[in-house]
């Protein structure tokens, strides 16, 4: 298996080049592609994973059902369906786009992610069937309590939280395409 090539961008979201995933993250992080993933069922809960211990960045953190990074030449929607089933064994999510532009730079154990991270909604009711070399643990939380705990601040989960996973999820309650994806699946946001 050929080494994994992450898109290194400028600040205008423009290709430069690429570099080996294993190599990109540090505590001087070029800027590149990436993208989140919030995974909902029918009962209007979220997907949410446990970061794998070993992992490099933000390992054994709270975040969104899944994150990754497309590949050179792969269109961003077959990058999410490929780590959806890498991730969480889980194909045929049914996705949609709904922050194409998020971008965010964030700090820990001395390690950075600097991406250009469009956020996908999904719909899906498979369960997940982790992969341990990426995800500790799964659980499903209720959207609407799910968003009081990161609107409130003050919730003990919220602390164990990702800080990308915070954040698009403010911003995704602020925006019509995820009220308009859970109104389409017969769920309120």
């Amino acid at each position: 298996m050929s080494e994994e090539h992450v898109i290194l961008v400028n600040e205008q979201n423009e290709p430069i080049g690429t570099a080996p995933k294993a190599e990109v993250h540090h505590a001087s992080t070029p800027v590149h592609r990436a993208f989140s993933c919030f995974v909902f069922n029918s009962r209007g809960e979220l997907l949410l994973q446990q970061r794998a211990l070993h992992k490099v960045t933000w390992p054994g953190i709270w975040s969104n059902s899944c994150c990754g990074h497309p590949l050179p030449d792969e269109i961003y929607e077959d990058a999410v369906h490929r780590r959806l089933d890498d991730e969480l064994g889980m194909a045929g999510v049914e996705l949609k786009l709904a922050l194409p532009d998020y971008r965010y730079r964030a700090e820990m154990l001395g390690v950075v992610e600097n991406e250009f991270c469009p956020v996908w909604v999904g719909f899906s009711d498979a369960t997940p069937a982790p992969n341990p070399d990426e995800v500790a643990a799964v659980q499903y939380r209720p959207w609407t309590e799910f968003l009081a705990a990161v609107r409130a601040d003050s919730d003990p989960f919220y602390q164990q939280l990702s800080p990308w996973c915070k954040e698009e999820t403010r911003l995704l309650a602020e925006g019509d395409p995820l009220s308009e994806f859970l109104r389409s699946h017969g769920l309120s946001s």
